[in-house]
């Protein structure tokens, strides 16, 4: 019955399968060994068109291998045959593997510019964490928050919010999309609304924040800067202005999307509401100190111990860096808003936001009608801005 089976499923004679199951099933070498399908012919082409396109992997490689090489033939850096792209046209994705290795072996590979220019301006960035007990204002956390919904796809809106570590005092802007332009335009719409000086920044890795056009800018803006960044992949090296994304800005918009012009400028007059309403008139507590408690049962655990509860304003006049023109501003302007009125003044926007439709498919959005300091203004043109605080200076 076994025997059968077997014939039927191999199609075999059953003497064949009876010798098959009596001998050894182990593969026998080849008495004539098959030479090489693909010699140094094939070889050498296939080592300029992987170099040619800096070494793909062998799937992104095969099916490409003969356009590529009449390609390269045209610009004088190859010499093919009809054979030679005969043979291009059905090499096997294994056998292209493995001869990529053999030729990596033989003349190891530059390795690739690409990701040595991304990291150019990371490079020379030390990566660290602002102590919680730091005590001087203008060392701020900055992260980026995206309002993309349920797909990245597409230009949508993002928050830049910065944290002072010392003072807990917070900015926020919006920008629709991510471009050096943009990112730009949101650092000097809080710049020219931070009341006191930005003596260091502290980003994570994300190359938003690194890039050449950033660099000049910061070296432009800010004299005497100290920049640094998060360790990769340690998120708790911005745990400040990460909790800040989650009660001042998700809390607020949850995870909507938001992709039009008229989204993101009321998305930045809700943030001015924001800048008043958090740092006038909402405590923060600081960590003043944090004790270890070792037990003889169990692990050790941290006990810690904050100081008063004291608005983000008080702790900048306490710390007496605030010029006194600036800090009587700041004392008139809160003594002037109706902290109740402003918080009915942010929820009706935030209906009013929800309430806006986002970008139809296919309709174009003009970021530049969301810029706060528009570059290249007309001759003639105002471009100063008045602040939340009643100062008012040139943008342009």
């Amino acid at each position: 019955m076994l025997l059968g089976e077997m014939e039927e499923v191999s199609g075999l004679h059953r003497k064949s399968l009876i010798r098959l199951i009596g001998g050894d099933l182990s593969r026998k070498p080849r008495r004539r060994q098959r030479g090489l399908t693909y010699g140094l012919e094939v070889r050498q082409p296939l080592g300029v068109i992987a170099e040619s396109l800096d070494y793909v992997c062998a799937e992104r490689l095969q099916p490409n291998l003969v356009w590529v090489a009449e390609h390269l033939s045209q610009h004088g850096e190859l010499e093919v045959s009809p054979a030679l792209l005969e043979k291009l046209g059905r090499i096997s994705v294994s056998t292209v593997r493995r001869l990529l290795k053999d030729l990596q072996k033989d003349q190891p590979r530059l390795p690739r510019k690409g990701p040595e220019e991304a990291n150019r301006y990371t490079r020379n960035v030390p990566a660290r964490r602002i102590p919680w007990n730091e005590q001087a204002p203008g060392h701020f956390e900055v992260d980026l928050v995206h309002h993309c919904g349920v797909s990245a796809s597409g230009q949508y809106v993002h928050t830049v919010q910065m944290v002072d570590v010392a003072t807990g005092w917070s900015e926020r802007a919006a920008t629709l999309g991510r471009s050096y332009l943009l990112m730009q335009d949101a650092f000097q719409r809080i710049l020219a609304r931070l009341p006191f000086p930005v003596l260091e920044i502290h980003p994570d890795n994300d190359s938003a924040f690194f890039n050449a056009h950033l660099a000049k800018f910061w070296r432009n803006a800010v004299e005497h800067l100290h920049q640094s960044r998060s360790r990769a992949w340690h998120k708790n090296d911005n745990r400040f202005v990460e909790q800040k994304n989650s009660t001042l800005v998700r809390a607020y918009l949850g995870y909507d999307r938001f992709d039009s012009v008229a989204q993101t400028n009321l998305l930045n007059q809700l943030y001015d509401r924001l800048w008043l309403y958090y740092n006038l008139f909402q405590p923060v507590m600081r960590i003043q100190e944090k004790l270890v408690i070792s037990q003889d049962d169990g692990p050790s655990r941290i006990r810690r111990r904050y100081d008063q509860a004291r608005t983000p304003l008080d702790r900048l006049s306490a710390a007496g860096i605030l010029p006194s023109h600036t800090r009587a501003q700041l004392e008139s302007l809160r003594q002037g808003t109706n902290p109740r009125q402003l918080r009915s003044e942010i929820h009706e926007l935030l209906a009013l936001l929800h309430r806006l439709p986002c970008a139809a498919e296919g309709q174009t959005q003009d970021v530049y009608r969301t810029l706060f300091a528009p570059p290249n203004p007309k001759k003639g043109e105002d471009t100063s801005v008045t602040l939340s605080f009643g100062r008012t200076i040139p943008v342009g």
